[in-house]
């Protein structure tokens, strides 16, 4: 049985270590018959781009080994399917250099910071070419122009050392800046000069640094520094042969890709290499076969399929993955959701911190499965997340959040019905709104509630929760479990008493009780009840009422020592309540 391989990226060490591989070799050949020179690829984040990035450098790449021999890159291939394709496809097998770089690493807290961890995987990957520095192709000044970038930060360290002046360190980091803009362009004309054939670049996360940037306050400069490095290398460039740059949102070609027209953009909207990304019916049904686990996969149907890339039905390969190997090392584990743990989801967090009431209502319609319509557009850039209130649903939707369920035309515009599409990202919403609405009740002032109940006021009471409510997501509404912890964070902190939710008095266990710190005082009970109509709410309340009795919970509170008790009856109905004593 093969390993499952969590958290690799590299496409050498699927094969080397025999790993479980899903066979994507095939984008290599749509790369080549239906790409562009430059072809920008957005899908949410882990579904397999980085992977793909890897396995297109290692099957163009022309390799050597230390002996200075070129490496045979059949064994990489051999039994996948790119090698089923014609001569036009398979001879084009590790002839080519390739430049290769994430900018997952200019991910820090202000843009210096950021642009030297940018320039630190820049000089990587010279050095990972270091051999140009002994071309016999290149001339001298080729060979200083490559050491000049190789040996960046000695010469940075060196250069500052005695710059004590704010504004001549500045000039020196704008001209560090821009020194290292045109060097994935000047790498390529090197590399083309020394093997005698255009290279290859491959740009991974290109948006991480820039919605880092938006976030921390330096998005402009992040932009501009952005925008230099692609226009040299991707624009202006006789040696390059094609590129690929991968990430989660399309940004506009007015911030990044200005003047890039042969830039080919394929996004979840586009029809082709649909099936490249995540994982299609066939691929997670042969996956659950091959552990013996397809008796799970309605399971896993239920909570990681929904994806609708193109027209193809995709499922969340890093959930599948996760869902499997779990399910082998503790069989009959539960379906989770693992993709909420790769990111902080802060798109769906700004959403629901400045939703208005119409977007409360429609978080309401999706988590409890329906669908809502939203004017899409997708050259935006991360300036424009707030300008317009539909431009949070654009990001959700490319994101990976929600799935097209269909669209339509409006004069310009296209108009998409988007729902959510599964079990694990309605989770992530639900959790989401919790944690909000955890928030709001932290920052209420709750003293007047708490006298209420030491006084037995009950119309305070129902008036402060239901003013509550009011706030709240209508969704949770209809859950007795989302009501009795919603009362019980209301119910902590009141001076004397402990909280107990579920603790065994009488013959049952009452939702909760506030037990008092000195014995003389009395414990007060609370039974909870939740109805779907107003004219169920009386006889939920008389419910709670005679479960009180019925399970003698105040006879359970005496025989603890307890001089007394007041027992509350709540029913809750939507964003409603009503309170009653037992008399």
């Amino acid at each position: 049985m093969q390993k499952i391989g969590i958290g690799y990226e590299n496409y050498k060490e699927f094969i080397d270590d025999n790993m479980y591989y899903v066979d994507k070799t095939l984008l290599i050949r749509d790369i080549i018959k239906k790409g562009g020179k430059v072809n920008l690829f957005t899908r949410p984040r882990r579904f397999g781009k980085t992977l793909a990035l890897s396995m297109i450098r290692t099957f163009f790449e022309l390799e050597y080994d230390f002996d200075g021999n070129e490496i045979d890159k059949k064994c990489y291939f051999t039994d996948k399917k790119i090698m089923t394709c014609d001569n036009s496809i398979t001879t084009k097998l590790g002839q080519f250099p390739v430049i290769m770089l994430s900018l997952k690493p200019g991910k820090k807290a202000d843009f210096q910071n950021s642009f030297l961890k940018l320039r630190e995987a820049i000089i990587r990957e010279y050095d990972r070419h270091s051999y140009l520095a002994e071309s016999t192709e290149l001339d001298e000044k080729d060979k200083v122009a490559f050491q000049k970038i190789l040996n960046g930060e000695i010469i940075w360290d060196n250069k500052i050392k005695n710059i004590t002046d704010r504004e001549e360190l500045d000039q020196a980091f704008t001209a560090e800046c821009g020194k290292y803009s045109t060097s994935l362009q000047t790498l390529s004309i090197l590399l083309k000069k020394h093997h005698h054939q255009n290279a290859i670049i491959l740009l991974d996360e290109y948006d991480v640094p820039l919605e880092n940037a938006y976030y921390s306050g330096f998005y402009e400069k992040m932009v501009d520094f952005i925008r230099s490095l692609f226009e040299s290398a991707l624009k202006t460039n006789d040696a390059l042969e094609f590129a690929v740059v991968t990430g989660c949102l399309r940004i506009s070609r007015e911030s990044i890709f200005t003047g890039l027209n042969n830039l080919e953009v394929n996004t979840i909207r586009s029809g082709d290499f649909e099936e490249y990304f995540g994982f299609t019916h066939d691929e997670v049904s042969n996956m659950l076969c091959e552990y013996d686990l397809s008796e799970k996969y309605e399971i896993v149907r239920s909570w990681y399929d929904g994806y609708l890339f193109g027209n193809s039905e995709i499922y969340n390969p890093w959930s599948v993955i996760k869902y499997v190997k779990n399910q082998l090392a503790l069989p009959g584990s539960l379906a989770e959701p693992y993709w909420s743990n790769t990111s902080s989801n802060s798109i769906i967090k700004d959403l629901i911190d400045k939703s208005d009431e119409k977007t409360k209502e429609e978080l309401d319609i999706l988590v409890n499965g329906g669908t809502i319509e939203k004017r899409i557009h997708e050259d935006i850039t991360y300036d424009d997340i707030h300008s317009e209130p539909d431009n949070l649903w654009n990001f959700l939707f490319f994101t990976g959040y929600m799935r097209k369920v269909s669209e339509r035309t409006e004069g310009d515009d296209i108009y998409m019905t988007m729902c959510i599409p599964n079990r694990e990202i309605r989770s992530i919403f639900r959790h989401q709104v919790s944690l909000w609405f955890e928030d709001i009740v932290k920052q209420t002032d709750l003293n007047n509630f708490h006298n209420a109940v030491l006084n037995k006021d009950t119309e305070t009471m129902e008036n402060f929760i239901s003013d509550l409510l009011e706030k709240s997501i209508s969704t949770f509404d209809c859950s007795e479990s989302f009501y009795h912890g919603f009362l019980l964070s209301l119910l902590y902190g009141i001076p004397g008493y402990s909280t107990r939710s579920n603790r065994e008095e009488g013959n049952g266990r009452p939702d909760i009780v506030l037990y008092p710190n000195r014995p003389k005082d009395p414990a007060f009970i609370f039974e909870l009840k939740a109805r779907k109509k107003f004219n169920e709410m009386d006889a939920g309340l008389d419910e709670a009422l005679s479960q009180i009795r019925e399970k003698n919970y105040e006879q359970g509170i005496l025989d603890d020592g307890y001089s007394g008790s007041v027992s509350y009856g709540i029913c809750f109905c939507k964003k409603s309540c009503i309170v009653r004593l037992l008399r």
